[in-house]
């Protein structure tokens, strides 16, 4: 090899390295904050299987916050009559919520032994106390102000919850774009109190079975069953919190006093978006 092949090689592969030499924190972690998130797993038992429990929950905690996301960016889209930028955050939701659902593989099979060998660190922690779940919720119109209850003692979080359950849903944001489009959704729906849990109505199942029943490919039909993929994945996540909780505890009283799995079989048999789900019978 000729000194000026050795020389052209020897430029390419210092080129093709990497630079490793920074005089602070790398720029991943200046971005992604790695060190944080790998340090926030503080253990209360003895057991292995611990680790997988409380990283597990971390994981859906970070999923719920990406969502919460996605769902306000639709909702806002939405009250712009902005649906393309709309029907491309709930798409990103979907992946999302599928991502969110497979965590709890990792929780799927715990027997009721291995579960209760560090039920106690939980103390009275219990997942209905997620405020970020919380903020999912509301946004799905399933809004209750008691939820708001177990944050009192955080000021910031329980301002959030506050702001999150006096504002329209996703779901009210629909609707209000489908009266604009001059679709027959009655005023009691859209003049309610945005406080309270949505109700279905028979107007506006009547609203989506003309729209079912119409053009297929138009914009807002298309809105409707992206929003069926989200309300089936929502509905699955229920339900896989039902099966990996009867399986670790059967019926026992759920964490933090709750009635575990007759609270949550309550839950699993609900459908969000209602009427979305009962117009398929009349179209």
């Amino acid at each position: 090899m000729s000194p000026e092949t050795r020389d052209a090689s020897t430029e390419a592969a210092e080129t093709e390295s990497p630079n490793l030499d920074f005089a602070g924190t790398t720029p991943y972690e200046d971005y992604v904050q790695a060190d944080v998130l790998t340090h926030l797993q503080h253990l209360r038992s003895d057991d292995p299987g611990e680790m997988v429990f409380l990283v597990t929950t971390q994981v859906m905690e970070l999923w719920f916050t990406v969502i919460v996301h996605e769902w306000e960016t639709a909702a806002h889209a939405l009250r712009r009559d902005d649906v393309p930028v709309a029907v491309a955050a709930l798409k990103r939701s979907i992946r999302e919520l599928d991502a969110l659902n497979a965590s709890w593989r990792p929780l799927a099979q715990l027997t009721p032994a291995q579960f209760n060998s560090y039920r106690g660190a939980l103390g009275e922690g219990s997942g209905f106390q997620s405020a970020m779940y919380r903020r999912m919720e509301f946004l799905l119109g399933e809004k209750s102000a008691s939820m708001l209850v177990p944050h009192r003692g955080a000021p910031r979080v329980h301002a959030e919850l506050e702001k999150a359950l006096q504002e329209p849903s996703l779901y009210d944001e629909v609707l209000g774009l489908l009266a604009r489009r001059g679709y027959a959704v009655p005023t009691e729906v859209l003049e309610r109190d945005l406080a309270k849990k949505y109700e279905p109505s028979a107007e506006v199942e009547a609203v989506w079975t003309e729209l079912y029943s119409g053009d297929e490919s138009g914009e807002l039909a298309r809105l409707g069953e992206t929003l069926t993929d989200v309300g089936e994945l929502v509905w699955r996540w229920r339900n896989d919190h039902l099966v990996a909780t009867r399986r670790a505890m059967g019926s026992k009283t759920g964490t933090g006093g709750s009635a575990g799995v007759a609270w949550l079989e309550k839950r699993a048999v609900k459908n969000v978006f209602p009427e979305l789900w009962t117009a398929r019978s009349h179209v």
